[in-house]
């Protein structure tokens, strides 16, 4: 599957109010949802925790259960957001995904990168794959 990116650049240079200096995981946690809603999704939880890992946001995108990581960056300098999700990431998200997902209706899943910066939100809709996580990708 190839990955799809949509960027939305915002009004103005920056999002108002936001502090890129300051900066943190929730800030950008917010700027997502938002992004997210205005697609369409529907947000089903946020910081969704278990003993094996963590999940920024799980949506509803249609029928289609999706599996949000979440990078915010004040300065892409030195690297993209999206390429701090690595393959270590990858499989935790996995592993989280399962575990929310053990004794549920099977669904379709996706997982998505939302990567958030003063220039505006990419979301990379089927960033990976649960099999390009067992394939090591």
């Amino acid at each position: 599957m190839t990955p799809q990116y949509k960027a939305k650049k915002p009004s103005g240079d920056n999002f108002p109010g936001v502090r890129w200096r300051a900066v943190e995981g929730r800030t950008a946690e917010e700027l997502a949802c938002r992004y997210l809603r205005e697609q369409g999704m529907l947000i089903v939880a946020r910081n969704w925790r278990w003993r094996g890992g963590e999940v920024d946001i799980i949506a509803k995108d249609g029928p289609t259960l999706v599996f949000v990581e979440v990078k915010g960056r004040a300065d892409e300098g030195f690297a993209l957001p999206e390429e701090a999700v690595d393959a270590g990431k990858r499989a935790r998200l996995r592993r989280t995904a399962q575990a929310y997902l053990a004794g549920k209706p099977t669904v379709p899943v996706r997982f998505d990168v939302v990567a958030v910066t003063p220039r505006g939100i990419r979301h990379i809709k089927g960033a990976f794959t649960a099999e390009d996580v067992r394939a090591g990708a």
